[in-house]
């Protein structure tokens, strides 16, 4: 199948919000600047592991104490960002091997610029109060430099991204380039709410 490609002579250069609105299926290359993120790490299945499930309710909880706890501090109304994640995995075909439960991920909400670093612990420390089944003291936050990096938006099940990863690697490849860093994947659909088929995700790779 031939790699459909968008002009890749310059990385280029834009916001965090405006590296979320790639084009469907035409990979292309973008400096993407560094964020602060809420982290979080662990290991399994994200179908079934309940590890991952708390720790996506601990990110959202948190994310959303941020934003709101910016908005009472007389700060600008902000959005609470798209859930994403790093992946990675111990064998050759790396996460996207058919063992699920040996996967290791990050998972990650980028920050608002406008929060200040107090803002943002105070937020964390209050969440732990309120939500103390979840997992809070596990989220750190950290500032994430990306770099250069390939990237394709997919729309489509979780369990069909394969071809579209195949062909960002090819693309990749067709650069004279090579991965480097973990796969990232950003996602803008809820999966409980969405179809299958209607999911939309950022496939991104760090390249050199």
């Amino acid at each position: 199948m031939a790699v459909k490609t968008a002009d890749t002579t310059t990385p280029d250069i834009r916001t965090h919000e405006q590296l979320y609105r790639a084009k469907v299926g035409v990979p292309e290359v973008v400096e993407v600047p560094p964020a602060s993120f809420l982290m979080i790490d662990g290991q399994g299945d994200p179908n079934t592991a309940a590890a991952y499930a708390q720790a996506i309710r601990a990110l959202y909880g948190a994310a959303y104490a941020v934003k709101f706890a910016l908005k009472k501090s007389g700060g600008p109304e902000e959005h609470v960002s798209p859930l994403e994640g790093l992946w990675w995995g111990a064998e050759a075909a790396g996460f996207t091997a058919v063992t699920k439960g040996d996967w290791s991920w990050t998972m990650m909400i980028r920050l608002p610029g406008t929060a200040p670093g107090e803002l943002v612990t105070g937020a964390l420390a209050a969440t732990a109060r309120k939500k103390p089944d979840l997992p809070i003291g596990e989220l750190r936050v950290e500032r994430f430099a990306e770099g250069r990096a390939a990237q394709v938006m997919y729309v489509g099940p979780y369990a069909d991204e394969h071809p579209a990863i195949a062909n960002l690697h090819a693309f990749i490849a067709a650069l004279g380039s090579r991965p480097s860093g973990r796969h990232h994947e950003i996602y803008f659909s809820d999966p409980r709410r969405t179809a299958p088929a209607r999911l939309k995700t950022l496939l991104r790779q760090p390249i050199i």
